[in-house]
């Protein structure tokens, strides 16, 4: 390659739009500077400088902060106590629920609804000794708890007898589902044969094949002791 080379002499760099001459001059660097350090003031009392780190605010204020710069960041990190205002049973109850992570929790025997026990007494109320909160927006763990959303479990459906496909399928010829009772299938059984009998429709024999169905599906349900 010939350094040399008139084609070398062509190259060109395109300037820059704060400088025609392709230099960037110091008062494009201090605005560039300034863009990059936009954001809220400082939270500090007398600091000018932008507050860019998030501080929590402390206790009973979870989900809070306040805006420092660096320096004032680092100096509230280093006084904060989480802990500071709360007794030694304050913090000791704190750590013991720390354990399993605040969940709300209760002894055996006590029914969280009511907040009694198996024997009529009244069960431990810990949210009460407790000045912080739990984390909960969606109130799930406080679904069942003394004094929170009422939930109440959804009913067990009723179980449905097992029958066989011979005992379903005569079930379904005469309009019934497989909780119905003996007497049930007996009101039924006498509604379809005054329906469907020739004698209740004027000698007409266009339902005997329906009418034998009926007949049929009845003694399967007898001989299966539903009826």
């Amino acid at each position: 390659m010939d350094l040399n080379s008139p084609l070398f002499d062509r190259i060109r760099i395109k300037p820059t739009c704060d400088d025609p001459k392709g230099a960037t001059s110091k008062g494009s660097r201090a605005k560039a500077s300034a863009n990059t350090a936009t954001g809220p003031a400082c939270e500090a009392p007398g600091c000018t400088q932008p507050g860019l780190y998030r501080a929590p605010k402390g206790r009973r204020h979870e989900g809070e902060y306040y805006r420092f710069c660096i320096d004032h960041v680092r100096a509230y990190n280093a006084a904060y106590n989480y802990f500071d205002g709360m007794n030694d049973a304050a913090v000791e109850a704190y750590q013991k629920d720390a354990i399993i992570g605040h969940r709300p929790t209760w002894s055996m025997g006590v029914n969280p609804a009511s907040g009694t026990t198996a024997k009529g007494g009244k069960g431990e109320t810990p949210e009460a000794e407790r000045d912080w909160a739990y984390a909960d927006p969606l109130g799930i763990l406080r679904a069942n708890w003394v004094g929170g959303a009422s939930r109440r479990p959804a009913a067990p459906e009723p179980q449905r007898p097992r029958h066989s496909a011979a005992v379903r399928k005569a079930l379904d010829v005469m309009g019934l589902d497989e909780t119905a009772d003996t007497a049930a299938i007996k009101a039924q059984y006498k509604t379809l044969v005054k329906r469907f009998h020739p004698d209740a429709n004027g000698g007409d024999r266009s339902f005997e094949e329906r009418l034998r169905d009926i007949i049929r599906a009845h003694d399967v349900l007898r001989a299966a002791g539903m009826c």
